[in-house]
């Protein structure tokens, strides 16, 4: 019995691996989603049962393991080098000429520049054993955990040389940023604005679980270094890593000319805007591993490789007229519709305009020639008006006065400089807040994603995010495409979070200027929905981090009578409305830290998490009621503010002390 439990995990380690590298590598796909989770959920339910048998490169470290404190560094033998950038064909063929004194017919291999973030990956006998940040070039941080949630990183490699180190960069694809920003602009969220920030982050949180939400990417691009096998180019050295089963980029060709190499980089110009990631530029290398050392190296950048970088596409389109977009609080957002235009590689007919102030700024008026361009080769904007082709028929735009979904009155929040509607049951709302109160960091309710929310509302089984709590598994069947089991797995996750925890609860709720963490720390101070439901204005300006307009917001909400109606629906649906105190080591309990400057490995967001796990609060101002100030490089204020309070000043090692 024993022996079949061992032979059944081995079996499924290689089928989920074999499986993932079709479909994240070779994207090819042998079998359904459906048959593949299927295969991952055993494997998942065999390790929990027999955690003896589970690999190290098992695939379900895919979807996350256990938060860090705090990343270990890590020192580079081979140092991870910049490349020296270019702006003109004219800087190449300078290059070129260096590179033609020391050696004779280079070849070369032009390349995407995948705008991403550096990692080194290293294997010892074909296992993934380390993956770490690039740092400055000689000293990065320790992130395999979460390296190792990127489907497309081999954790275990066959036929494998001694020793192994690649590098590569980590990226968000497109279509996933895109998605991510579509969820954001929904909680009407502020927007990221480009991928590589996003992959940065992602990469860096301390908890591989939020990593792997993230579904990032990865592009090798090098062998580092390599025990027990001999390349003799950089072409090989593609092809070999290829063939290991690393996915190297699908764009790149070996020139005898440099002619050839400036066609090629005119062509990857024009298709860039179709690729799957993004590129902000292009990459000559001497193809050579001979030619290279005797070329060399500065201590910055290697005296074999350029990065041309491409200029920001900006194309004249008409303003043909700006439409309203409700948002989850009743946000009314304009957006410019225009004359379609081909723009980095797709076609683009609409962007934001932002607000009334942003128009105003720019004096954009309907019927301009307005020049546009993509924010980070992705995100639409309008970046000027050409103002020498009006022709005096152009219309000012003017903010409505009733709601474009609902008809109802508008009112106008200076303090945000926001326009929104009054009514809190308008259409346009409610499937943002029922989305709101179904995604992750809310309720978290597994598979009820905006379309079936969607579907659920247009069918008029749902009209207020309380409503799903009295569906049943008829209600669902009988809407199409949903079978007997999927809706019945619907009602078991939306059962499930009837025990949250009160914090999500009230974040879900979708008050204005309450966040998650505001969420949490309502949560812990009044401990159950009625006591901050009967708080006064007083009680509320009186908590830390909880200013006046969060204060009013919460006020007004509860005042509403629809949310009374609301709330009574979640009570009669038996919804936990109280703080469950689930910290298991609560060292931090009633102390307050203050963080300012730059901490040397860590970010502040980071500092703040492992405070917050330990039941502490942080707070962005000094004060009496301070604790604690974490202070990095350039504390500034802050930091004599705090001197003068004489409250205690720690640094980040005698914070990890504490964590000790």
């Amino acid at each position: 019995m024993i022996m079949d439990i061992e032979k059944r995990v081995n079996e499924l380690t290689e089928k989920i691996e074999y499986y993932s590298k079709k479909y994240y590598v070779e994207d090819y796909s042998e079998i359904s989603d459906y048959e593949y989770d299927l295969l991952l959920r055993e494997l998942i339910k065999l390790e929990q049962e027999y955690p003896q048998y589970k690999k190290s490169f098992s695939p379900t470290l895919r979807v996350g393991g256990i938060a860090l404190t705090s990343f270990s560094q890590v020192v580079h033998n081979v140092p991870m080098q910049s490349l020296q950038d270019a702006f003109s064909f004219e800087e190449i063929l300078t290059f070129h000429n260096r590179v033609l004194e020391k050696v004779n017919k280079p070849q070369y291999i032009v390349e995407t520049k995948v705008d991403g973030l550096s990692v080194s990956l290293e294997y010892q006998n074909g296992e993934f054993i380390r993956g770490s940040t690039r740092g400055d070039g000689t000293i990065g941080e320790d992130v395999t955990e979460n390296l190792k949630t990127i489907k497309s990183i081999p954790l275990i490699i066959h036929n494998a040389p001694e020793f192994l180190e690649v590098r590569g960069e980590v990226y968000m694809p497109k279509e996933n940023f895109i998605k991510l920003n579509q969820e954001r602009e929904l909680n009407e969220q502020p927007l990221f604005a480009n991928p590589r920030n996003v992959a940065a982050g992602s990469l860096r949180q301390l908890d591989s679980k939020i990593t792997a939400k993230r579904n990032l990417d990865i592009i090798v691009f090098n062998i580092q270094q390599i025990k027990g096998k001999t390349l003799l180019s950089h072409s090989d050295s593609l092809d070999y890593l290829k063939l290991l089963g690393f996915k190297t980029s699908p764009y790149y060709n070996i020139f005898n000319n440099i002619e050839d190499v400036f066609s090629e980089i005119n062509k990857l110009g024009d298709v860039r805007g179709e690729l799957p990631f993004e590129i902000d530029g292009a990459v000559i290398k001497v193809n050579s591993f001979e030619q290279r050392t005797v070329l060399g190296s500065t201590s910055k950048f290697p005296k074999w490789a350029l990065a041309y970088k491409y200029p920001p596409e900006k194309k004249e389109t008409l303003l043909k007229d700006i439409v309203i977009n409700v948002g989850r609080t009743g946000v009314l957002t304009p957006n410019a519709i225009l004359e379609p235009v081909r723009l980095a590689g797709t076609t683009v007919g609409k962007a934001t305009l932002h607000n009334r102030d942003f128009i105003s700024t720019k004096d954009i008026r309907i019927g301009d020639t307005v020049i546009v361009q993509k924010a980070g080769d992705i995100i639409p904007e309008i970046v000027e008006v050409n103002k020498t082709k009006r022709t005096g028929k152009e219309e000012e735009y003017i903010m409505p006065s009733n709601c474009p979904v609902c008809g109802s009155k508008v009112f106008s929040d200076f303090e945000e400089v926001a326009v929104r509607c009054t009514n809190s049951e308008c259409p346009a709302q409610l499937i943002r807040n029922i989305i709101h109160f179904a995604e992750r960091d809310a309720m978290d309710i597994e598979g009820l994603g905006p379309a079936i929310i969607e579907q659920f509302t247009n069918e008029g089984l749902i009209k207020s995010p309380a409503d799903l709590y009295f569906l049943t598994k008829d209600d669902i069947i009988k809407i199409d495409r949903h079978k007997e089991k999927s809706a019945q797995n619907i009602i078991n996750s939306i059962k499930k979070t009837k025990n949250n925890d009160l914090s999500k609860l009230i974040y879900a709720l979708g008050i204005r200027q309450v966040g998650q963490k505001a969420g949490k720390i309502l949560a812990q101070h009044f401990e159950t929905l009625d006591n901050l439901i009967n708080a006064n204005i007083d009680e509320l300006v009186n908590i830390n981090e909880i200013g006046q307009t969060t204060a009013n917001s919460i006020i007004k909400y509860f005042e509403l009578p629809q949310t009374k109606h609301y709330i009574n629906r979640l009570k009669e649906a038996k919804i936990n409305m109280k703080y469950i105190n689930s910290l298991v080591d609560e060292r931090f309990l009633g102390k307050t830290f203050v963080l300012t400057g730059t901490l040397p490995s860590i970010s502040r967001e980071e500092a703040s998490k492992i405070i917050e796990s330990y039941g502490g609060k942080t707070s962005s101002s000094v004060s009496k009621n301070t604790d604690f100030v974490l202070a990095g490089e350039d504390a500034g204020s802050k930091l004599t503010k705090a001197q003068s309070l004489d409250i205690k000043i720690i640094s980040e090692q005698e914070f990890k002390n504490m964590l000790k």
